[in-house]
């Protein structure tokens, strides 16, 4: 386990910010969507993975970009997808730096491969924040995200709970991230924590490329050479793959069982409405991507503000901004995603879900 130390994520994100308020010398009030202080015009490199999940295009470059806007109107933001092509992002960096992109902010598609990335960033003195996904053995300058290993923890006790008497009574399919996301490796790693032991495993599949169809694929194959043995309840680590698994057991004809996700994505919760999919784990994409767009801003700004926790990543303690994970079953979503504005009602009780949203008191 790569360690780290940690204050509560509250503390640390005051911290970060009044550090980097002071730093860009913003007015106060600038966080509520007023325009602050510009500073010099620059360009500011978004590498983010895949589109696999919904939410990179749909929550973090939008977040961020409009972040940055309001802080830097001259700013220019490049923004790239690498749709899970670790060559094809080491390209669209370096494409970046040589037309001038001043910061890089990356995702890494795989974790180690990445550290080219960041050394070609390094030998131009541009720095480099490993965003949501940490790149390993390499510089990096600052690191955001969440509490990862928590988030494994946090679906582990969930499928505990849903299960109850029923893990003792059968078995669990379990099935985790791309083997070369270090995310991935930290929710197995929680997850690990939470059910060894308390569960039955059938079997375990790390799912290439985070893609729902190996998952599907995979749960398909695994249920036919399971005949006769029950299936109580899959471990998911996010909601692609809990999509996949879910698909492939209702061809099966098999009934519903907890399933847990992360994400938050609108077809997870419309599963947890109609009882298909147990939880999924809500993080706030919109304070990771702002967080991160005044961090990247100071940065262009020549800044270097402290934080209040580092991430060991296998090059030397990375100084870091870690955000607390939140679990969401049918009964927080109106709490918790709805109320934080990351889905509207009208998209997630569009059609059919509109009872089951009813039901849940969501209108």
């Amino acid at each position: 386990m790569r360690m780290y130390r940690r204050a509560t994520a509250a503390a640390v994100a005051a911290a970060v910010a009044t550090t980097l308020l002071a730093g860009c010398g913003l007015l106060p009030g600038s966080g509520d969507g007023t325009a602050a202080e510009a500073g010099p015009a620059g360009k500011v490199a978004l590498l983010l993975p895949e589109r696999a999940a919904s939410r990179y295009d749909a929550a973090d470059a939008p977040y961020f970009s409009q972040r940055l806007k309001q802080l830097c109107p001259g700013c220019e933001i490049d923004y790239r997808n690498a749709e899970q092509d670790a060559a094809g992002q080491l390209s669209q960096a370096e494409e970046a730096l040589e037309e001038g992109a001043k910061v890089l902010v990356l995702t890494p598609v795989d974790s180690v491969a990445a550290a080219e990335i960041v050394e070609l960033a390094a030998d131009r003195d541009v720095p480099v924040i490993s965003y949501d996904r940490l790149v390993l053995d390499a510089p990096v300058d600052y690191y955001v995200s969440f509490d990862n290993a928590k988030v494994g923890r946090l679906q582990g006790e969930a499928l505990l709970s849903a299960l109850g008497d029923r893990a003792d009574g059968g078995e669990i399919l379990w099935i985790n991230g791309s083997p070369t996301d270090n995310n991935a490796t930290l929710f197995k790693q929680g997850a690990h924590e939470t059910l060894d032991g308390k569960v039955r495993v059938a079997a375990e599949f790390d799912t290439p490329e985070w893609k729902p169809e190996n998952a599907k694929a995979w749960t398909a194959r695994t249920l036919s050479g399971l005949k006769g043995r029950e299936i109580v309840g899959v471990y998911a680590a996010n909601d692609g793959t809990a999509g996949g698994a879910v698909a492939a057991m209702k061809a099966a004809g098999l009934p519903a069982v907890p399933v847990t996700g992360q994400d938050a994505e609108i077809a997870a919760l419309q599963r947890i409405l109609v009882g298909q999919q147990h939880m999924t784990v809500y993080k706030a994409v919109r304070t990771e991507a702002e967080k991160t767009a005044e961090l990247a801003f100071t940065l262009l700004k020549g800044g270097r503000p402290e934080t209040d926790a580092t991430v060991d990543n296998g090059a030397g303690a990375v100084p870091s901004v870690l955000l607390d994970p939140v679990t969401v079953t049918k009964d927080t979503i109106k709490e918790t995603v709805v109320e934080d504005g990351y889905v509207t009602p009208g998209a997630l009780c569009a059609g059919s879900y509109a009872d089951a949203c009813s039901a849940a008191g969501i209108g």
